[in-house]
């Protein structure tokens, strides 16, 4: 054999050698698929039977509810009714809704996904509640919506379901939902929920528990909690400027004012008695001093001094005389952002009645849409926001608006929205208006799905500037009653 032959044989060696060590490397280099970063075993149930052509992927998710399962990032864009997962709260992801077809697993709701495919299966359906039920991780573990305890989130508090919906203000999308109450399996209809001034704790009050409740605003845990006496009914609170005490209302015959120190969580005081009855609203004075209430059925509210030095009566027609069967029925009271003015809706005359702080005097009466209830104020615009749940609205499945009020001109302007609208606040950061219609009535909008509460009401969103009702709406659990903002 001579040198030549030797050489080309050497190199054949060596390049077959070179092209199998290649084949190997790149063998043991290779990754399994990643299912776009979701756990192995959800990412398989979603990129095989969710996320197909025609589906819930990148491609065509818009003819699909706007729902993009094709990775883990894409299905926390939402669809176009919210949140179809909520990590925790497998019973409030409505994914689980579509794709069970197992009575004991939850809601079974049509129409049944895979759309035109085979439903999943029972071991499919379990592990995809149990994923959500741990948290919903991507593959390395990590749980949407918990890496900024910082975040700016709105509460909805849902007295049909006794849960506050959690939801990031940036993508107003719902992020957590969290229990309150304390008797497991009884509802205890929370009503009214309250951000502390520095926007660090919410507060939960109910009408059929005698119980205030305080969670961290940071991750939603739950803090502690405190009786405030023997009766139930507790419908409004309002919180000092300082963040150390909590004026409580229940409304019934009877009524009874509870104050709580809400920084160690212990009641001060309860008290009530001789006319004072059927308290509704709250709120306190500039000057943290004077205690307003109104009275529900009458025409005149409740001014206390925060010493409990006596129970005195304004009467809000002029009359000067008190009457628990007048054409008013206060409501909700606020105070301008410099106090020198309240304002008071009157349920049964569809009206805001204005007065000076200095002699309680009436200094406007103002019409609003019908049975004005909640009412927020903005201190940049110098506005009140006030929704009337019972006015008119000639177009299908609408009912109810809000009342805008110039506090210093007192013009007002209506504008409709959803379907009784109820609880209201504002980001004023991010300039919206934030609107809960609770949707109660069986002629209002028909849900997208139902839950475990039964029939879902829903939020709508104002532009602040411009009173413009943006198409989203996004669709919550029962009866969203009352609304906040953390700052």
């Amino acid at each position: 054999m001579n040198k030549k032959t030797i050489i080309k044989k050497a190199t054949g060696v060596t390049s077959l050698l070179v092209f199998f060590i290649f084949l190997f490397a790149c063998t043991k280099d290779s990754a399994p698929p990643t299912f776009g970063d979701y756990p192995t075993e959800i990412g398989k149930i979603f990129t095989y039977k969710c996320a197909t052509s025609g589906c819930h992927n990148t491609a065509s998710y818009k003819g699909a509810a706007d729902l993009d399962l094709s990775s883990y990032s894409t299905l926390f864009q939402g669809s176009r009714n919210g949140s179809p997962i909520i990590p925790y709260r497998s019973d409030f992801s409505s994914l689980c809704y579509f794709i069970n077809t197992y009575s004991d697993l939850g809601p079974i709701n049509v129409p049944k996904m895979p759309l035109n495919g085979s439903a999943l299966s029972r071991e499919e359906v379990q592990t995809i509640k149990n994923w959500i039920d741990n948290g919903a991780t991507d593959i390395n573990g990590n749980i949407m919506w918990s890496d900024n305890l910082k975040r700016k989130k709105y509460y909805v508090l849902n007295q049909g379901c006794d849960v506050v919906t959690v939801f990031d203000a940036t993508t107003q999308l719902p992020i957590r939902y969290i229990t309150v109450g304390n008797i497991p399996g009884v509802a205890e209809s929370p009503h009214m929920i309250r951000l502390s001034p520095d926007g660090q704790y919410w507060y939960v009050i109910f009408v059929a528990n005698n119980i205030i409740q305080k969670f961290k605003a940071s991750d939603d845990s739950f803090v502690s909690q405190v009786s405030l006496g023997s009766t139930q009914n507790w419908n409004t609170i309002t919180i000092s400027d300082d963040g150390k005490r909590a004026y409580c209302v229940s409304w019934q015959a009877n009524s009874r004012l509870a104050i709580v120190n809400i920084e160690n969580m212990t009641l001060i005081n309860n008290v009530g008695g001789g006319n004072f009855t059927d308290a509704h609203g709250i709120a306190l004075n500039k000057t943290n001093d004077t205690i307003y209430i109104t009275r529900q059925t009458g025409n005149y509210i409740f001014k206390i001094d925060t010493a409990l030095n006596g129970f005195n009566e304004i009467t809000l027609d002029g009359s000067g005389i008190s009457n628990q069967t007048s054409s008013l029925d206060p409501h909700e009271i606020i105070f301008s952002t410099d106090g020198s003015k309240y304002f008071v809706t009157c349920q049964k005359s569809n009206e805001v009645r204005v007065f000076s702080t200095v002699g309680d005097i009436l200094l406007q009466s103002i019409p609003t849409g019908l049975y004005p209830s909640e009412i927020i104020k903005s201190a940049t615009k110098n506005k009140l926001y006030i929704t009337c749940p019972d006015e008119p609205n000639s177009a299908p499945n609408a009912k109810g608006c809000v009342t805008v009020i110039d506090m210093n001109t007192y013009q007002k302007n209506n504008y409709a929205v959803g379907y009784q609208p109820h609880g209201i606040a504002l980001d004023e950061t991010n300039g919206y208006v934030i609107v809960a219609s609770r949707n109660i009535l069986t002629n209002g909008p028909t849900p997208h799905h139902t839950g475990v509460c039964g029939r879902n009401g829903f939020v709508n969103y104002f532009k602040m500037n411009t009173m413009e009702l943006l198409t989203k709406k996004t669709e919550v659990a029962s009866d969203p009653y009352s609304v906040a903002v953390r700052p």
